[in-house]
């Protein structure tokens, strides 16, 4: 039992690396970042359910934000979204883990709930981004809400490439020794 939950904190470590440091290469553009850190977020979530889900994104994205622009007042903000989306693709597997398949077994189920989950995360981004413009003072509608658009869209063909490459990945790590009885 102890060496099972060994397994987890270490695998829920790497993973938050790398996120951090998938998201240290992504592409930054005016109020969007197209990045493929959400993949250890959703293999993580997929494989162990929402805690840890959301452990792997809120670590990895405390790290980001200190790394990134130090500590502020509103860096705890920045910690939700991801957090958000760990937290909805664990729920999401552990409600379906109880039933024949998993979710990564569902293509189609798994597509749909990842796609959902990346609208919801854009839709608390926005709201952090418009929180932290108020609080830091630099609000401008066009700022917070003029690419939401963009972000809706590169969201949402970001969940479809990551769940390309999540599916198979977690399949995969399913089938080692090391996850066995994770």
């Amino acid at each position: 039992m102890n060496n099972n939950i060994a397994r987890r904190i270490c695998l829920t470590g790497m993973l938050a690396a790398l996120y951090l440091a998938l998201n240290m290469v992504g592409f930054r553009a005016w109020t969007f970042h197209i990045t493929f850190a959400s993949l250890p977020v959703v293999v993580g979530g997929l494989l162990f359910g929402p805690l840890e889900g959301m452990l792997i994104a809120a670590i990895g994205e405390f790290f980001n934000q200190t790394l990134s622009y130090g500590v502020t007042p509103t860096t705890v903000l920045w910690i939700i979204p991801p957090a958000v989306r760990g937290l909805m693709i664990g729920y999401a597997a552990l409600a379906l883990r109880k039933g024949p398949r998993s979710l990564e077994e569902r293509p189609g189920l798994c597509y749909v709930v990842c796609m959902a989950v990346a609208l919801c995360t854009t839709a608390v981004n926005t709201l952090v981004m418009y929180l932290d413009s108020v609080i830091m003072g630099y609000y401008s509608f066009a700022y917070v809400f003029g690419s939401a658009v963009i972000r809706i869209i590169s969201g949402i063909l970001t969940a479809v490439v990551v769940t390309t490459v999540a599916i198979p990945l977690v399949r995969l790590l399913r089938r080692q020794v090391i996850l066995r009885r994770a």
